[in-house]
């Protein structure tokens, strides 16, 4: 082979090293590159995932702190309501007692009961109700009654017994036909002003 051919083929071989070489370069940059890219986005995501976590963690912090809170407050609710009607059972039995004991400010109270109710109707024949154990109290202050309904209603009021009803203490008090009545017994005073006494129980048991 000639002098000049292996010049020729030498710059060929000179030549294809040089492109493979920057071949090799570029692809090294290149891998770098993408191994780099790879890198920070493999850290932006482990960030991401570690701020998502951290972000579910204090959402379920503040959602067992909110449960602890509601059940807290809920329990402390109902042992307020168990206060409240232990104490509205007491004062029933203290009451049923005072009845059953046919104490003088119970048979006061139960004649107030049955003139309160007797005005509150205004009628002129009237028929009361009351336990098997204050028939005898009636009786014995029917007159007085009587007279103190005919005074504040203006018109004369006159009043029969009716059969002994099953109830704690207080009276029943309607027209003779039935059509107008107004329950005055202990109960039902109890339940209507329930909401006014458990407000009261509730000061007296957590001030």
């Amino acid at each position: 082979m000639s002098v000049g051919a292996d010049k020729i083929i030498e710059h060929i071989k000179a030549d294809a090293q040089l492109k493979s070489d920057e071949i090799i370069s570029k692809a090294t940059v290149d891998s770098d590159k993408i191994l780099a890219d790879g890198e920070v986005q493999a850290l932006a995501e482990r960030d991401s995932i570690i701020d998502a976590a951290h972000k579910q963690a204090d959402m379920k912090y503040q959602q067992i702190i909110s449960e602890a809170k509601v059940n807290s407050r809920r329990k402390e609710l109902e042992s307020r309501e168990e206060l409240i009607e232990k104490a509205f059972r007491i004062a029933s039995d203290k009451i049923e007692k005072l009845a059953s004991e046919n104490a003088a400010n119970y048979v006061e109270a139960l004649k107030n009961m049955i003139i309160d109710a007797a005005v509150e109707i205004g009628s002129s024949q009237l028929e009361i109700f009351v336990r098997a154990d204050d028939i005898d109290n009636v009786n014995n202050m029917i007159d007085e009654i009587s007279e103190t309904v005919s005074e504040q209603t203006g018109q004369k009021t006159s009043f029969i017994i009716g059969s002994p009803i099953a109830i704690i203490g207080g009276a029943v008090v309607s027209t003779i036909d039935g059509d107008i009545e107004v329950k005055n017994t202990i109960e039902a005073r109890m339940l209507r002003y329930r909401k006014y006494l458990r407000s009261e129980v509730a000061k007296k048991l957590f001030r």
